[in-house]
């Protein structure tokens, strides 16, 4: 396949609707048959092995792929496209001005285009020290869930949250304890490949290196030679007093560990609120059906109601009262801020199934003094 006509899901053999899983199987296939370690005599496996990376890389990353998608869509318009087809060449080299193209940098004149192929490779310029090569490290979205209880009161709970770390046993570098580590060929050592689409290039990290600029003679038996491990992160965080569903809460420097000496990213929390078996929630308000019998409803009657707050509130249940007659309790809602919510208690009129002989009797007096038919 030539570089002109490099189509991400053709160089890993999956269709556009590829799952995760799909994605990872082809990779892990096509990485092991090309590696350069695997292919000393075949030197176009290296640029194969490269290319899988490559498109293993933004395909496996959800919002890299949205991203990129984009931009393939915009290439079958013609926008900025030779054949529609993607290229890479190695730093230094392809997609310069000498070759009557142009970098990422020259796209701000053309708005959401430039936004595009830049969030692909986490580029973003007001990123501090990236002229300098430390990259801030990516953010990691969670979702927590919790009880109506904890949203309404708030507090601290512990989390734990899947993250890349440094992986100990090589300190980050890839490299088993103890072997030589080489210049890398692709890159050439500087640890960035350019990649573009037509006349757009990009410089994104090495995929054979990882952006090191350097490879191992033998890659790290704990982390592949990646230089992180997928570990479990144990945090308190607070869940805001009132906090409702989707809700989010950033925990500066808790994401990805940033890159050759970058900051970590952000941890972004998404708050999911359970559903209670008793109270309903709208908005700071919350709803309570509360079963009568029918002679509270009839006669009136005092009841007690729990509040959300783990008070107890008596109301009166005037007579005559209504199956689905509501009653306002001021102040007993949420509370969020300065400012709190009602609660609004239902009655539902519960009417008794099976009744003895004398119970019908009665029932039928008082239909018939009452002038009620049945």
């Amino acid at each position: 396949m030539s570089n002109e006509s490099k189509d991400f899901y053709k160089v890993l053999g999956v269709s556009e609707s590829a799952k995760k899983d799909e994605l990872k199987s082809a990779y892990r296939k096509l990485a092991k048959k090309y590696h350069p370690d695997a292919n000393a005599d075949n030197p176009k496996a290296s640029d194969r092995f490269k290319e899988v990376g490559e498109a293993y890389s933004v395909l496996s990353d959800p919002a890299k792929r949205k991203k990129y998608d984009q931009m393939r869509r915009l290439g079958a318009f013609g926008i900025g496209t030779q054949g529609g087809g993607f290229r890479t060449s190695r730093a230094p080299g392809g997609g310069g001005p000498g070759d009557g193209g142009f970098s990422i940098d020259d796209l701000s004149g053309l708005g959401g285009l430039g936004d595009i192929f830049s969030s692909i490779f986490d580029r973003s310029k007001k990123a501090e020290g990236t002229k300098k090569g430390r990259i801030k490290g990516a953010n990691v979205e969670y979702v927590v869930e919790v009880s109506f209880k904890r949203a309404v009161e708030g507090g601290k709970i512990t989390i734990t949250v899947p993250i890349s770390e440094e992986c100990a046993t090589c300190g980050g570098d890839g490299a088993e304890p103890g072997v030589a580590i080489h210049r890398c060929g692709e890159c050439r050592g500087s640890g960035t490949v350019s990649f573009g689409q037509g006349g757009f290039a990009v410089n994104r990290p090495c995929p054979a290196c990882f952006g090191r600029g350097k490879i191992p003679e033998s890659a790290c038996s704990a982390c592949g030679g990646t230089g992180t491990l997928r570990q479990k992160r144990k945090l308190q965080v607070n869940v805001p007093k009132g906090v409702e569903s989707g809700a989010k809460v950033r925990v500066s420097g808790q994401g990805e560990r940033g890159e050759a000496g970058g900051p970590p990213g952000d941890l972004v929390i998404t708050f999911k609120v359970k559903e209670d078996p008793f109270f309903r929630r709208d908005g700071l308000d919350v709803h309570v059906t509360v079963p009568i019998n029918l002679a509270q409803a009839m006669l009136g009657s005092r009841i007690r109601v729990r509040t959300p707050h783990g008070r107890k509130v008596t109301i009166r249940i005037p007579a005559g009262t209504q199956a689905g007659t509501k009653f306002r309790i001021r102040g007993q809602g949420i509370k969020k801020g300065d400012k709190v919510g009602d609660q609004y208690v239902e009655a539902a009129v519960e009417v008794p199934r099976d009744l003895s002989d004398d119970q019908k009797e009665v029932l039928e007096q008082f239909a018939e003094s009452a002038g009620l038919k049945h």
